[in-house]
């Protein structure tokens, strides 16, 4: 008995946002007993969608194609400078296409081990406070770079180069802002050591690569989501359980619960009728506090239930996730990251990641006041 208590307890403690929403949604049926209208609560389209992503980026990790990739570029780095640039811009950019949470699973440990190999451990709290930053602010960029992104684009029905367009002055803000931390910081000579890379065979690239592709065409609408989804699931069921084994169906599950309790609370005249109203015309700063609270993808969920302002709110969830350490739950990959490789940095690095999120957090949200009132 006290074996299963303490593996309960393990599991709330490291799915803390899954249980939550799943109590929520439990909470919720009390006030709403479960009915037919409960089938129409759930967005079938995006979790089948960002299924079938996780899939495909779990494939390319397994693969060792981005930890590759990164090896290569770092190879050009002579100072630390280029090697902290590299470190860093790897996952800004590659996270508009892989996810933030992918790009800071690959690249915070990979970048950890080369400034351990290279001699440059004192600047492990800098690079993978930059790192995080970095992810979390390229994966505004693109539906595919974070799942609140997704589930808006899917829910809005814009076009994919109008949410490019919507994020594209932040995210080119802040690649200058990180760019110009990264000058900052002192630079010295340093040669980057050798980090053996494995590459997989040609089945396990070929197979990611082209399932992406079919994802984003899905993404477009050419083909239903739901069918690549099953594909997918078919295909690794066959051929490649443990990638299947290794999605993220943790998140799935919040979305699915989060759907059951908004659907329920909208159904709530008091509950709908005040939330909308403290909503209305404030989404962005509304989903920038709530996500300090409740992180950006459950405020995504929860907000859009009562706006349609779906502008204000990708722009909102997108920068909520700054901030906290909780308000992109992509950030606690890195902190738990730091705090099993170096106990004694977790102070400093809290304080750093704290002061960077904060200045980061107050320019993109004057630039949204700007854009929002003054242009």
């Amino acid at each position: 008995m006290k074996k299963a208590l303490c593996a309960v307890w393990r599991f709330i403690k490291s799915e803390v946002v899954l249980c939550i929403a799943v109590l929520l949604a439990i909470i919720s049926l009390f006030f709403v007993p479960p009915d037919e209208e409960y089938l129409g609560y759930i967005d079938y389209d995006t979790l089948a969608l960002l299924f079938a992503l996780m899939a495909v980026m779990k494939g390319f990790q397994s693969a060792g194609l981005f930890s590759y990739l990164a090896g290569k570029l770092l190879k050009r780095a002579n100072t630390s400078r280029k090697l902290t640039a590299v470190l860093v811009f790897l996952p800004f950019f590659l996270s508009m296409v892989i996810t933030n949470d992918v790009s800071l699973i690959t690249f915070v440990p990979f970048g950890l081990t080369v400034l351990k190999a290279a001699g440059l451990e004192k600047r492990a709290v800098p690079v993978v406070v930059l790192q995080t930053l970095a992810a979390n602010l390229g994966s505004m960029l693109t539906p595919l770079g974070n799942p609140q992104n997704l589930y808006l684009y899917n829910s809005s029905g814009m076009g994919f180069g109008e949410l490019v367009l919507i994020m594209l002055p932040y995210v080119a803000l802040s690649g200058a802002g990180i760019a110009g931390v990264v000058l900052l910081l002192k630079s010295e000579p340093a040669e980057c050591p050798e980090i053996k890379t494995e590459l997989g065979g040609a089945f396990s690239l070929t197979w990611p690569a082209v399932t992406f592709v079919i994802c984003i065409t899905a993404l477009f609408g050419v083909i239903p989501k739901l069918i690549v989804a099953a594909s997918v699931l078919v295909f690794l069921l066959i051929f490649d359980r443990k990638t299947l084994a290794k999605v993220d169906y943790s998140l799935l599950g919040t979305f699915a619960a989060l759907f059951i309790f908004i659907g329920n609370m909208g159904r709530i005249d008091v509950f709908r009728d005040f939330l909308s109203s403290v909503i209305s015309g404030n989404e962005e700063i509304v989903a920038v506090l709530s996500s300090q609270i409740i992180s950006n993808v459950p405020a995504a969920l929860l907000l859009s239930g009562f706006s349609s302002a779906w502008s204000a709110l990708i722009v909102g969830c997108n920068l909520g996730g700054l901030g906290t350490l909780i308000a992109s739950m992509a950030s606690l990959i890195s902190y738990k990251a730091v705090a099993k490789e170096y106990p004694h940095l977790r102070a400093k690095y809290l304080l750093q990641f704290s002061i960077y999120n904060v200045i980061f957090l107050a320019v993109l949200f004057g630039l949204c006041m700007v854009l929002k009132y003054c242009l």
